[in-house]
C-alpha cells in the first residue's frame, strides 16, 4: 500500500510542477518582449535596495548579504554591500573597480573578453535588456503568475562561470525584481531587488572608487 502511495505521489509531482510553470505562447512572448524593451529604453538611471543569497551545497544555510545597487546610462553600475560587511564593486569606463573595506583594486575589462561579457551580462540583467538570441538560448515562462526568462549562454568560456541566468520581472512595470545566477557547479546566487527608484538623479560620487 505504501509503495502505491509513493508511486502515485511521484506520478502527480511532475504534473504539479508543470502547472506552476508554463511556456509563454508566441503572442504572450511578443507582447512581453515589447513591454520590457520599451521600459528598458526609458530607464536612464535606477537605484534599488537588494538582498543577495549565496547558495552553496556544502552549507546548511544560504549566505545573506544586502546593500544598494545604482545604475546610470550608458553602462555605469555600482553594487554597494553594506551588511554584514562593507564592499563595493563598480563597473565604469571599461573597468571593474573594487573597494574591499578600504582595499582598492581595478580590473581592465578591455583586456579580458570574458570580463567584458560578464560586465554586459550584469548591466543587462539589471535593465532587463538581455534578449539576444545570438548570445543566449532563451526560454520565456510564466511561473506562479510571474514572468520569467531563463537564459543559457552560448559562449563556452562564459559557461565556465555562469550556466544560466534567470530573470523575474514585475508584472506591473516590467522591470527586473529578481536575478538568479546558476554556476556550473550547481551553486547559485539569488538577488532580490526592492524599493526601486527609476530616473531619479544619482550623484556621480556614488560611482567613485
Amino acid at each position: 500500500m505504501k509503495i502505491k502511495i509513493v508511486l502515485l505521489f511521484l506520478a502527480i509531482l511532475p504534473l504539479s510542477a508543470l502547472a506552476q510553470e508554463q511556456k509563454m505562447t508566441a503572442a504572450e512572448m511578443a507582447s512581453f518582449k515589447k513591454s520590457v524593451n520599451e521600459v528598458s529604453q526609458k530607464i536612464k538611471s535606477l537605484s534599488t535596495d537588494f538582498v543577495q543569497y549565496k547558495h552553496m551545497d556544502f552549507l546548511a544555510k544560504d549566505i545573506e548579504t544586502s546593500g544598494k545597487m545604482s545604475f546610470k546610462e550608458p553602462n555605469i553600475l555600482a553594487w554597494q554591500y553594506k551588511k554584514p560587511y562593507s564592499y563595493s564593486i563598480i563597473f565604469k569606463n571599461g573597468k571593474i573597480l573594487i573597494n574591499d573595506e578600504g582595499k582598492k583594486s581595478a580590473v581592465d575589462v578591455g583586456n579580458s573578453k570574458i570580463f567584458a561579457k560578464i560586465n554586459k551580462l550584469i548591466v543587462g540583467s539589471v535593465s532587463g535588456n538581455l534578449f539576444d538570441d545570438k548570445e543566449f538560448d532563451i526560454a520565456y515562462l510564466k511561473v506562479k503568475g510571474q514572468n520569467v526568462t531563463r537564459l543559457n549562454p552560448k559562449d563556452a568560456a562564459l559557461k565556465k562561470y555562469i550556466k544560466q541566468i534567470e530573470l523575474t520581472f514585475d508584472k506591473e512595470d516590467f522591470t527586473v525584481v529578481q536575478v538568479r545566477l546558476l554556476e556550473s557547479s550547481e551553486d547559485y546566487t539569488r538577488i532580490v531587488l526592492k524599493n526601486k527608484t527609476i530616473n531619479a538623479k544619482i550623484d556621480d560620487s556614488v560611482f567613485n572608487h
